[in-house]
């Protein structure tokens, strides 16, 4: 039924495979689909790839996302081409990856040159967002004027114009769409206390420190949205 995939934006592969075996009836409307651990072993790929093609096909209405039960296929698709974008986009995981090796090396550089006043505005920072984490939208704009602040010490407007261009992938339906399943207060939480250790190493004026907080940080933010929609256990029970 699934066949392995040649390397490409991977996701929408998954997704226009799915959407074909959902067409033409091979996948019954009510039905629910493998776990993801099954589908990425079928396919030949990652889990959080798996994951980013079911968000498109839901985005689609094509399946419903029930955590903790599974996906499950809604209708068929309609005539006319598919609701994904026209561009071969960035899948979320990429943007995460590609935000961890450009902003650690951010972080390095910025405790070479931060002073004062660049520290009270992280502090500044830090303190709204103790205040937002039951507050999903506030949460997203303090967490991105934090990483901007970090920017901003360096003083470069390439280098700004540059990591703003990853940043407007987080405001995609599909970053989103992803994002309202695994992001909440203990969340935030979390990406605030390790906001908080690269402010200390920033302030410490200990560049490596500061690289290794920043990719620690992103590397974990990677791993929070690769958590499982939980199917694999409700399976179990």
């Amino acid at each position: 039924m699934f066949m392995a995939l040649e390397p490409r934006r991977l996701y929408r592969q998954v997704a226009d495979q799915i959407r074909t075996l959902i067409g033409t009836g091979e996948l019954v409307v009510g039905e629910r689909l493998p776990a993801e651990r099954e589908l990425a072993e079928r396919f030949g790929i990652s889990r959080p790839t798996v994951r980013e093609a079911l968000i498109v096909l839901e985005l689609e209405g094509l399946v419903q996302i029930r955590m903790g039960s599974g996906v499950y296929i809604m209708r068929k698709p309609a005539a006319g081409p598919a609701v994904l974008p026209a561009d071969d986009s960035d899948g979320p995981f990429e943007i995460l990856q590609a935000r961890c090796i450009v902003e650690s090396a951010i972080a390095e550089e910025a405790a070479r040159c931060a002073g004062p006043e660049c520290i009270a505005a992280l502090d500044a920072n830090l303190d709204l967002m103790q205040d937002a984490l039951g507050d999903p939208d506030r949460a997203v704009a303090l967490d991105c004027a934090f990483h901007g602040a970090i920017i901003d010490i360096i003083g470069n407007s390439a280098l700004k114009r540059f990591t703003g261009l990853v940043y407007d992938r987080r405001s995609s339906p599909y970053f989103e769409r992803l994002a309202s399943y695994f992001e909440g207060p203990h969340t935030w939480k979390l990406a605030l206390d390790e906001h908080r250790v690269i402010r200390d190493a920033i302030a410490a004026a200990d560049p490596s420190a500061a690289r290794e907080a920043m990719r620690a940080h992103l590397t974990l933010a990677q791993k929070r949205f690769s958590e499982s929609f939980g199917e694999e256990q409700a399976r179990e029970d």
